[in-house]
């Protein structure tokens, strides 16, 4: 038992070995209920909800560290060796969570979109003119559907029919987005 403690306190374990401490304490926290597991998803990643992507990663990343931990255990060149092992098992938990998330996809598949889910994208405006009072722009969403949304563009702009924006905020109130010219952002960058 002590070589394992040796082995998952070593470098690179010891890395992982941390972040694999926090994903049990949230698992745990989640079954006795602290965390309201369908209020409380943070976001999807791979069509799975985030804290299942993470937690998938980390235990894959901390298994790979762990081996290769015990596999360069010893070696002259050790603390070398050792980030090679922590690069090996980042590429290995992305590939091992990438895995397991695509069969995992059909499960999640009917979650419920939102209209947050547009928030950032980019739309085609559909009518003569974009103003602060009503218009309307196609937006696609990441699954590849599209939907006609309400739009309002603050401020003075000249947008007409064809023009790209990009929807940057959702009023509640008003269940509109809030739109910028997509070319100015595209200045930006």
């Amino acid at each position: 038992m002590s070589g394992f403690v040796a082995a998952a306190l070593g470098f690179p374990a010891v890395l992982f070995s941390f972040l694999l401490v926090l994903v049990v304490g949230y698992w745990v926290l989640a079954l006795v209920g602290v965390f309201d597991l369908e209020d409380g998803e943070i976001g999807f990643f791979g069509g799975v909800p985030l804290s299942i992507s993470l937690s998938l990663f980390v235990a894959f990343s901390w298994f790979l560290s762990l081996a290769g931990t015990v596999l360069i255990d010893g070696a002259p060149l050790r603390v070398l060796l050792g980030f090679g092992v922590l690069l090996a098992a980042l590429v290995g938990g992305a590939v091992g969570t990438r895995l397991i998330i695509v069969p995992l996809r059909r499960v999640f598949a009917g979650a419920e979109p939102t209209r947050q889910d547009f928030v950032g994208r980019v739309a085609v405006v559909r009518t003569s003119s974009v103003s602060e009072d009503f218009e309307q722009a196609e937006a696609t969403a990441a699954d590849g559907s599209s939907a006609i949304v309400q739009i309002r563009l603050a401020g003075g702009g000249n947008l007409g029919v064809g023009s790209r924006v990009v929807l940057y905020d959702y009023d509640f109130a008003g269940e509109f987005f809030w739109v910028s010219p997509w070319e100015l952002e595209a200045e930006k960058d």
